[in-house]
């Protein structure tokens, strides 16, 4: 018995223990499932899966649709693994809409409905596929698995596949995901690879919505995309989402929404799905609540954004390797011009073979050396041996020698071939297919202009309904903290010294965000920055807490403290534009009995005027003053502060408010992103001080009044004019009139002052819209239409075709409608030639 047992080293060491098996068993599952799973090859952009599927398919097709559940028993025979891993594959390429064409129901991978059961849908290769994936002849074949078939080890794929519809696989150790891209860029950069010119190529995803691309990084790994749904605001009480995110299904990003407002990130009253044929989400928001911000919110917070990180591994020669996409364009197009030339040289030895024979048939007709066949020789051989000899003077003609298979061949021809009418017939093929030989030589030796022609072909022929769907456009940065909903009440204890979110016995002091930091300042002269938290102890005598806004630099602190150790009281005004959180600030001199007599924050930089009373037994002959902070200069929280007093001071009371000492906030509007900054970009708006106001005019007709709040967002695309509003201005309007067909023109005043609302002020009707807008005082039109010697030119003082009216006006005739028409407003100069009107 002890004999029998195996030493723990023989387990180890040899191939067929335990420790030799873990050695290889893993090794070889690692290399299988990457090599036959889940990586595709770079040849035909394929997974095995789903080439077995497209050969199946190949074998099956007689050009009507076949039921799925067939098309899986057809490619088990080369497929060794089960009947649901190629229904999947199967539905995933139908999905993708390029190679098969389907029939039934297919699923929806923007909702996540699954397809129906393989034996209720159908499916047949489309005709692209039928062009660019098989040709027989420029196909490598392998046995399949059970040895019974043969199988192609790529297909000869003649476009740019993989980078088409994209790939995703987990592997052993290894995963893989091509983003798609769109049909007819990837056409177009290939022929510009082909042309030697620069290209550049970018995603494009089925379910549409907005993508920037910044970092995209030419699909390497440690790049990546945002994409956005697109959020439309129906009303200042709706929103809709026309569509999802790559990768997110409409119950997913309504899942994330119901999520962010249950914690309280955002705050909506209602969401309701109403996808049909195209996906509308339909979001009500609670009252008060703005349109804008909570759009804001839903990217930062909800599914409504999502990154997607490419990483884009293929099968090199039998080896996975990380490759760019512009990488992958090139090998996909370098390996569709080696199939053309491959195809092409097929074409050419057929073409010569064809010809071979031709011309021996003409010669065997014409020269009469049929006859051989009458005349009696002893042997079929010695027919043969004859017939060869008598085409001996004319072997000189051919392009190869005479074989015996193409004399037996010429002996099964009807001897009604004899006819002129069939020489002349036979001359006419031979100058077609030395036509055909020219040609395809021709081909041959340009042979980047025939790869070129042939992607212009399919571009032409399937590009139809394949423009890109995803708008590519840079997104701006959404601070987060910025478009939380304040919905968490905070709390102080100010003698003890504490602010927290659990003190509810306490003062309320704020509704914040669990993502605000909050500042705290202490009699003390300690200020102190933390986060939204149930209990943080922040030092005895708290005299003001707030939301910390980083890098603010309008929110001024004014105070006035008394040093412990000298006696003097000092005054200071100052900024907090950024700290460490959690850290302790003085902002006394240091000593240990100071402490501040007086403390304000102000929102807009306001310098008020304080009472400073004196103790009634200090030896000051003025035992009151006034101290105006306007007189202080703005300095950091570091400063030390200027002198108030020597004296001991008993209070320090609020006697009248200031004025900001800060100069007017200036704005810029940014039009890549329709947002308003004060970081200087785009259009300067102007100085504003806190009661200005904004006024957008849009090229639906509509105008609005707005206030500056940065979180605002608009529609470059519809925004005419944005610029400071002043009610003393007239507005000069030129709409198209649909109706009348032709363009009017008005000039009016804003009458309303309602903010955030819009108002509609040319002729009501569809497909009225505005052509041009100004505030100038006396406006010019310059105006231009036809084209070459036709082209006439006019300038419009546009005070003298219509006088100021009312807003709801309807304004007169400035002229016919032309489609050539040009506008464009010009500065009122003593030189511009004045027209009264152009027609």
């Amino acid at each position: 018995m002890a004999n029998s047992k195996k030493s723990k080293d023989e387990y180890e060491h040899t191939d067929t223990g335990l420790g030799g098996q873990y050695k290889t068993w893993f090794l070889d599952y690692a290399s299988y499932v990457i090599l036959e799973r889940a990586v595709p090859a770079i040849e035909d952009g394929l997974k095995p899966v789903q080439r077995r599927i497209l050969h199946a398919m190949k074998e099956m097709d007689d050009g009507r649709f076949n039921k799925v559940a067939n098309i899986i028993g057809q490619s088990m025979q080369y497929h060794p693994h089960g009947d649901a891993s190629i229904g999947d594959a199967l539905v995933n390429l139908g999905q993708k809409d390029l190679l098969i064409e389907t029939q039934g129901n297919w699923g929806d991978v923007r909702t996540g409905d699954e397809a129906a059961a393989s034996r209720y849908i159908e499916a047949r290769l489309s005709k692209f596929a039928l062009e660019v994936a098989f040709n027989a002849k420029t196909t490598e074949w392998a046995l399949s698995y059970d040895g019974r078939k043969n199988e192609p080890v790529t297909l000869p794929m003649k476009f740019p596949l993989l980078l088409a519809q994209g790939a995703e696989g987990i592997a052993v150790g290894l995963a893989t995901k091509i983003l798609p891209h769109n049909f007819c860029e990837l056409i177009e950069a290939s022929i510009k690879y082909l042309r030697g010119k620069r290209f550049e190529i970018f995603p494009d995803f089925q379910t549409g919505g907005t993508m920037d691309a910044t970092n995209y990084n030419d699909g390497v790994r440690g790049g990546k995309i945002r994409v956005r749904a697109i959020i439309e605001e129906v009303d200042k009480k709706t929103l809709a989402i026309r569509n999802v995110p790559f990768g997110v299904t409409t119950s997913q990003l309504m899942e994330s929404i119901v999520k962010a407002n249950d914690q309280g990130k955002i705050k909506i009253k209602k969401v309701t799905d109403h996808t049909a044929a195209e996906v509308e989400i339909i979001i009500e928001l609670a009252p008060g609540i703005s349109p804008d911000i909570t759009i804001d919110a839903l990217y930062a917070f909800t599914d409504c954004e999502v990154s997607v990180s490419p990483n884009a591994c293929v099968i090199v020669e039998d080896k996975p390797q990380f490759l760019k996409v512009s990488e992958l364009l090139k090998a996909a197009t370098d390996n569709t011009k080696e199939l053309l030339k491959r195809e092409l040289e097929i074409k050419l030895a057929e073409l010569y073979e064809k010809w071979h024979f031709t011309s021996l048939e003409k010669i065997f007709f014409e020269e009469k050396i049929y006859k051989e066949l009458e005349k009696k020789h002893e042997t079929w051989e010695k027919v043969l041996e004859a017939i060869d000899k008598a085409f001996t003077p004319f072997k000189k003609l051919l392009k190869r020698a005479i074989t015996r298979e193409d004399i037996v061949k010429l002996t099964e021809k009807p001897v009604r071939r004899i006819y002129k009418l069939d020489i002349d017939d036979l001359i006419e093929q031979i100058k077609g297919l030395e036509a055909d030989i020219k040609q395809v030589k021709h081909d041959l030796d340009n042979l980047t202009d025939f790869a070129v022609a042939y992607y212009e072909n399919l571009l032409k022929k399937y590009g139809k309904g394949r423009e890109r769907k995803t708008e590519i456009k840079q997104f701006d940065t959404i601070q987060a903290k910025t478009v939380a909903i304040a919905n968490i009440k905070l709390y102080a204890n100010f003698a003890d010294g504490f602010i927290g979110t659990g003190l509810k016995k306490d003062e309320m002091v704020a509704e914040v965000s669990d993502l605000d930091d909050i500042i705290a300042f202490t009699k003390g002269g300690i200020m102190k920055v933390v986060r939204v938290a149930d209990k943080v102890f922040i030092g005895k005598d708290i005299l003001h807490v707030a939301v910390f806004m980083k890098n603010d630099e309008r929110t001024t602190y004014n105070m006035i403290y008394v040093d412990g150790k000298t006696g003097v009281s000092l005054a200071k005004r100052f900024n907090v534009t950024g700290i460490t959180r959690d850290k302790e600030y003085d902002l006394t001199k240091g000593s240990d009995k100071s402490k501040v007599h007086y403390f304000s924050a102000n929102a807009n930089g306001e310098a008020e005027v304080v009472k400073i009373i004196l103790s009634p037994n200090c030896s000051a002959h003025k035992k009151e003053f006034d101290f105006y902070f306007e007189e202080q200069d703005i300095k950091g929280r570091n400063s030390i502060g200027n002198q108030v007093t020597k004296y001991p001071v008993k209070s320090v009371k609020f006697k009248e408010a200031g004025k900001s000492t800060l100069d007017a906030k200036k704005l810029w509007f940014d039009n890549k992103f329709g947002r308003l900054n004060t970081e200087e970009k785009g259009e300067y708006l102007g100085k504003f001080e806190a009661e200005d106001r904004l006024l957008v005019i849009y090229n639906d007709g509509n105008y609005e009044i707005t206030d500056q709040e940065l979180t605002q967002r608009f529609d470059t695309e519809k925004v005419l004019l944005i610029e400071k509003f002043d009610t003393e201005k007239i507005i000069t309007a030129v709409y198209f009139d649909k109706e009348k067909v032709q363009y009017s023109v008005k000039r009016f005043k804003i009458e309303t002052s309602t903010l955030h609302n819009k108002f509609f002020f040319i002729k009501e009707g569809d497909g009225n819209y505005l052509e041009a807008v100004t505030t100038e005082e006396e406006p010019i039109l310059a105006m231009q239409s036809g084209r070459g010697a036709q082209v006439r030119k006019a300038k419009v003082t546009i005070s003298k075709v219509v006088d100021v009216m009312g807003w709801k006006a309807l304004g007169n005739k400035l002229a016919d409608y032309n489609k050539s028409i040009e506008m464009e407003w010009v500065p009122k100069t003593p030189n511009n030639p004045q027209a009264e009107l152009f027609e």
